[in-house]
């Protein structure tokens, strides 16, 4: 199956440096590119992309709030999005997961990381560097943000056991070690995230860590 990407950076030249290396791909296909973040937002209901790969310093719009827009969006459900920029700060790096990316990327790694994280994304998963998530999500994310506060309701649906797990995600665990620290098997570990998931709303792994912090079911350190 081939994925969809849409990209979107303001640097026409980026853009065209994405593309070849996207392409080249049998399984990647670039089907539009956005210069702005309205436009972004446009062509992500246009061409229906598997994922978006966002910069966050755009004009008109920037990245972070044309992410919002889309994840926000009911008939775009299914599009992920992969923030790739220069301005890889604490700050900025948790308003966009926060927003709904799927994970973030600085615009210096190597191409073959790209595409990991491209196929990563794209196949409804989350791509969070492990030395910034615990640290970074940890520190801005224990600060509740006044527009989550609906959200606290999902912890009333979610069992004991996918509670403790999900406070596992939080602090950073993957599916094996969760497994193994629950002495259960990996497929059963997946199923409860899944549940929790789809119980909390979160559109991926990176979004239920989001949950996670801002619902106080994992502090700063935790492991």
């Amino acid at each position: 199956m081939t994925t969809r990407v849409l990209l979107a950076d303001d640097q026409a030249l980026l853009r065209a440096t994405f593309r070849l290396l996207l392409d080249a791909e049998p399984d990647i296909a670039v089907v539009g590119e956005a210069a702005t973040g309205a436009q972004a937002v446009a062509l992500a209901r246009e061409t229906r992309a598997d994922l978006v790969l966002m910069d966050i310093r755009m004009p008109d719009m920037d990245g972070i709030e044309a992410t919002r827009l889309i994840s926000s969006d009911e008939d775009l459900a299914g599009v992920r999005v992969l923030i790739l920029t220069t301005f890889e700060t604490d700050e900025l790096v948790v308003a966009a997961l926060r927003a709904g990316a799927s994970g973030f990327l600085g615009k210096g790694v190597d191409p073959a990381v790209l595409l990991h994280a491209v196929r990563t994304v794209a196949a409804g998963e989350s791509l969070l560097s492990p030395n910034a998530t615990t640290a970074l999500i940890g520190r801005f994310l224990a600060q509740p943000d006044p527009a989550q506060v609906t959200v606290a309701a999902a912890l009333g649906e979610l069992t004991v056991r996918e509670r403790e797990i999900t406070a596992m995600v939080g602090a950073g665990l993957s599916n094996p070690e969760i497994a193994d620290r629950l002495g259960i098997s990996v497929a059963t570990a997946k199923t409860h995230v899944n549940r929790a998931m789809m119980k909390t709303g979160a559109r991926d792994r990176a979004q239920l860590v989001v949950f996670a912090y801002e619902n106080g079911l994992v502090r700063v350190g935790d492991r």
